[in-house]
């Protein structure tokens, strides 16, 4: 994780300003603005229904804000569709887990490859020269980094369908990874998983963090409060729509306004203990 000493000077890789989000009457997203800077795990929390999906929805692009403004790497990409986003080294996996059941674990992870395919058809139509070359490279990129860092090896070839949960999420990570993204996106990576597989994924997210062959920036949105303090550099907090604070885990376990709309004294008791 990047050294607190050095967040106000790191460079800004995201960055949200002023975003408002409605649905009908209701206000999902009220003046909402933040700073992700390179190398960071910056993790979003908050009640059920704070906004903190829709926040996401509108840094990938399924939702356009009615106003405000998304910069990522210094570029405005409120008009970008999500492919576009993609494209430019943005990558996210969901709540839920979004696998083809029906194809092989390695066929889901090459999926997320594709933005890096530069081959015109006539090549590849052929499965000739330059576009032989490619998924030669691919596939030792998918097969010896990110199939060893998830320790899937053993399940590589079994449709995804038929895993149980914790690898499916192990799954769609390895797809998102395989964009090779600078920012990652991760929607609840721990919802429905057991202790094992809880310290499983949050091992892999620090990995992706730290190491340097990923140095990955993270975007981390998740309930499990013990793991968010441990893992974030800096926490956003959401409530209604609105922010109450963004700081160190420090200054969020002892934020009385976060306390009373989120943790609660006995959750907050327990991530200190």
């Amino acid at each position: 994780m990047a050294l607190s000493g050095e967040q106000s000077e790191a460079e800004v890789l995201l960055e949200l300003k002023d975003i408002d989000m409605r649905f009908g009457k209701v206000n999902a997203l009220a003046g909402v603005s933040l700073k992700i800077r390179k190398g960071e795990i910056h993790s979003v929390i908050g009640p059920n229904g704070a906004g903190k999906t829709v926040m996401m929805n509108c840094i990938n692009g399924l939702y356009r804000p009615q106003k405000g403004d998304v910069f990522f790497k210094g570029q405005r990409i409120n008009h970008l569709r999500p492919y576009q986003r993609a494209g430019l080294g943005m990558a996210r996996t969901f709540q839920k887990v979004e696998v083809f059941g029906g194809m092989t674990v390695l066929d889901n992870i090459r999926l997320g490859r594709h933005v890096h395919f530069k081959s015109g058809v006539l090549s590849g139509a052929w499965y000739m020269g330059k576009t032989k070359r490619e998924e030669i490279e691919h596939r030792q990129f998918i097969e010896e980094e990110i199939i060893d860092l998830l320790e899937i090896e053993q399940i590589r070839n079994k449709p995804v369908g038929m895993l149980p949960y914790g690898l499916q999420k192990r799954v769609e990570l390895g797809r998102a990874l395989a964009l090779e993204p600078d920012l990652l996106i991760l929607d609840e990576p721990l919802a429905g998983l057991n202790l094992e597989e809880v310290e499983d994924m949050a091992r892999f997210i620090l990995d992706i963090n730290e190491e340097e062959r990923w140095r990955v920036t993270c975007l981390l949105v998740e309930h499990d409060m013990g793991v968010v303090m441990d893992l974030s550099d800096r926490i956003f907090v959401l409530n209604f729509g609105n922010m109450i604070m963004d700081g160190t885990p420090e200054e969020v376990q002892n934020n009385p306004e976060v306390i009373k709309a989120y943790l609660g004294e006995e959750e907050l008791y327990a991530t200190r203990g």
